[in-house]
């Protein structure tokens, strides 16, 4: 049994994949935080902007097997489009609770580039495409390679060079979100300044007014 927040076809907003085209899969559920804003305040991680609990989301409920989600993630792919390999980004909350080799299986066997947007402390399953780990401070960090490490800054215990040697091929610093974001990006676009390994990352579908 699968339990998905929602399921929604967009453009990807963060990141080395910027501007692509993408179905999202959001999962439901963390291990960092229950999602509760009762809770926040005891969480892992506290500045989480997403709302990954229950199902209720558009497209998302409970999937049987990992044919049935895989169905629903096709479903959202437009069948017209004539080019462009089909992308599905698995996020959430924490996507790695739930996403396994049967799921993955049934996602290439309908055609798609598989993504996972993790928080790093588990370790991913073979036959992701694409993975970006995006560490949380004071959570242990399991998944130590990847394609991309974007790292929410600043984060007190979590600093950059912590995590700057580690195997990834890209390195992004995305500013923290909130009512101090302004003062955030100019810290981001300073370090990456003094640091040149690192890109910012801004989050463009907030931007840009989509999902």
């Amino acid at each position: 049994m699968y339990s998905v927040k929602e399921i929604f076809y967009t453009l990807q907003g963060e990141g080395a994949q910027t501007g692509r085209a993408a179905v999202f899969c959001r999962f439901a559920g963390c291990n960092l935080w229950t999602g509760r804003e009762a809770d926040r305040g005891s969480a892992i991680c506290k500045f989480c902007d997403t709302d990954f609990a229950d199902t209720n989301g558009p497209g998302g409920g409970k999937f049987a097997s990992a044919d049935e989600l895989a169905n629903a993630v096709a479903e959202k792919w437009p069948a017209a489009i004539p080019r462009g390999k089909p992308y599905v980004v698995c996020t959430g909350g924490e996507p790695l609770l739930q996403l396994d080799a049967p799921l993955i299986a049934a996602l290439h066997a309908r055609g798609f580039e598989i993504a996972v947007e993790t928080n790093g402390t588990i370790a991913a399953p073979t036959g992701l495409d694409w993975i970006c780990v995006s560490p949380k401070a004071g959570a242990p960090l399991k998944q130590i390679t990847g394609h991309e490490l974007k790292l929410v800054y600043p984060q007190q215990g979590g600093e950059p060079e912590q995590f700057e040697a580690l195997n990834f091929s890209n390195f992004f610093l995305q500013p923290m979100d909130g009512p101090v974001r302004e003062a955030n990006t100019k810290l981001a676009l300073q370090y990456c300044l003094a640091h040149p390994r690192w890109r910012i990352s801004l989050q463009t579908h907030k931007l840009l007014g989509i999902p």
